[in-house]
């Protein structure tokens, strides 16, 4: 009985995260490097609670040196050019992308809105 009892608390406790596996993966790439003014700007003003919003969550942060390589499973439109360069990838494809850092009041509007075309691009397929 006891084990019957663990494997049936084991599964309920899969329940919450089993819608996840059925979504698309976004993420936000910051395109940065050593002495972008904009990028510590964007760093002191956005950087710490970033992480903590619902945008953070939703599209979660990953930093990427301008000058490297771009990681396996990404796909960009181009390459970034300037520093900041934030890029709305779903799945690792480029949905849409903020060149420089606007400040903080328009780069959450920017990103509000890159994130909402990811919702109808999943709402479309």
């Amino acid at each position: 009985m006891r084990l019957s009892l663990q494997g049936a608390v084991l599964g309920l406790s899969l329940l919450p995260f089993w819608p996840l596996t059925a979504q698309a993966e976004v993420q936000l790439l910051m395109f940065e490097q050593p002495g972008c003014r904009y990028c510590a700007q964007w760093n002191r003003q956005i950087g710490p609670k970033y992480p903590l919003t619902t945008e953070g969550q939703q599209a979660p942060l990953m930093r990427i040196d301008i000058h490297a390589t771009l990681p396996d499973g990404i796909t960009l439109r181009s390459a970034p050019v300037f520093t900041p360069t934030f890029v709305l990838v779903q799945d690792g494809v480029e949905v849409d992308r903020i060149e420089g850092y606007p400040g903080e009041d328009f780069f959450w509007g920017f990103l509000d809105m890159m994130i909402a075309k990811t919702s109808e691009q999943m709402n479309s397929d």
